[in-house]
């Protein structure tokens, strides 16, 4: 079992910045990817960005050049930076570790809200 709890969210105006953080905890794997996800009202979850243990990432086209996702100077935090907020990018933020298909768990989820 692997518990994920997510903080940083927040109301923040368009252009501002926030910086999102996982803690996970419990039967954790060395080998293992970690992103965040988001869902905004009434559309499906998608991706927002993932990275491996050897810290390879992958970003939706959407926050290129905006959002960083990293590992924290423990391996079982992970942090997304969050620049140049637009109102679109209003979600909850959820927080994904994935070990194999046996050992997958998502956070809680934390809101974000950017306005104009």
């Amino acid at each position: 079992q692997v518990q994920l709890v997510e903080s940083g969210g927040g109301l923040v105006q368009a252009g501002g910045s926030l910086r999102l953080s996982c803690v996970a905890s419990g039967s954790l794997f060395v080998g293992n990817i970690m992103g965040w996800y988001r869902q905004a009202p009434g559309k499906q979850r998608e991706l927002v960005a993932t990275i491996t243990s050897g810290e390879s990432t992958n970003y939706a086209d959407s926050v290129k050049g905006r959002f960083t996702i990293s590992r924290g100077n423990v391996k079982n935090l992970v942090y997304l930076q969050m620049n140049s907020l637009e109102p679109e990018d209003t979600a909850v933020y959820y927080c994904r570790y994935y070990a194999d298909w046996s050992r997958d768990y998502w956070g809680q989820g934390t809101q974000v809200t950017v306005s104009s």
